[in-house]
């Protein structure tokens, strides 16, 4: 009798024992809730996991690589005295140099038969760098050329802004372009749908071109300065 009663202790707790162990060999996810340091590791391995604003930003954009698309200027205010150059031409945007797209990708951006501009995005420590390469039409540097700004707020995988930086600062004050020592530069994209270029000043400073990606455009010859244009 008394080792028949043993036999159903020793089998009670087997099953016991089986309800706390998964066949998978991890702990039961019950076990844990009680445990707040466990509870802290999950929460950090998911944030760790959560998707990072910037490469998301540049993950939609190169989805369009290979694709160029036709922009229209949405807002320039206040408007100018004179016709302005980017309203009367055709404006193109390329996405190209994607050769390692999740750390740089450049896009020209055409106004005419004016291919000097090249936007490069920049994959940097949190988030994103800007910069603007102008070139002469011999491909040599303007003198005004690679400035921009990085990131100081994660931004969203729509939406990313670029105050302008030091060097940029200093480039503007040598070179006497004193109203754009405050500069802000943004993009904007939903992939399929729209890609928006941006640039603001305080003061109310406002000039947008808005490009239709639901519609690709035979690519424009290369910018001026890329190995493929000389």
């Amino acid at each position: 009798m008394q080792t028949s009663f043993r036999i159903l202790a020793a089998s009670g707790l087997v099953l016991a024992l089986a309800g706390c162990i998964r066949f998978d060999g991890a702990p039961d996810p019950a076990s844990r809730k009680g445990d707040p340091a466990e509870q802290a590791d999950a929460a950090a391995e998911g944030f760790a996991a959560a998707e990072v604003p910037a490469d998301a930003f540049m993950a939609a954009l190169a989805s369009h690589c290979g694709q160029a698309f036709e922009g229209r200027v949405v807002a320039n205010e206040p408007r100018p005295a004179e016709p302005d150059a980017f309203e009367a031409e055709r404006l193109v945007m390329h996405v190209r140099g994607c050769d390692d797209p999740a750390r740089e990708l450049r896009v020209p951006f055409h106004v005419g038969d004016d291919r000097s501009r090249t936007w490069v995005l920049t994959r940097v420590g949190p988030g994103l760098r800007l910069k603007h390469d102008h070139r002469h039409e011999d491909g040599s540097d303007d003198a005004v050329t690679m400035y921009g700004g990085e990131s100081v707020v994660a931004g969203t995988a729509q939406r990313q802004e670029f105050p302008v930086d030091a060097e940029s600062v200093a480039l503007f004050e040598r070179e006497g372009l004193a109203a754009s020592v405050t500069n802000t530069w943004a993009m904007e994209i939903e992939p399929g749908q729209r890609f928006v270029y941006e640039l603001t000043r305080p003061g109310g400073r406002e000039f947008k071109v808005e490009f239709d990606l639901t519609r690709p455009v035979d690519p424009p010859p290369p910018p001026w300065g890329s190995d493929a244009a000389q």
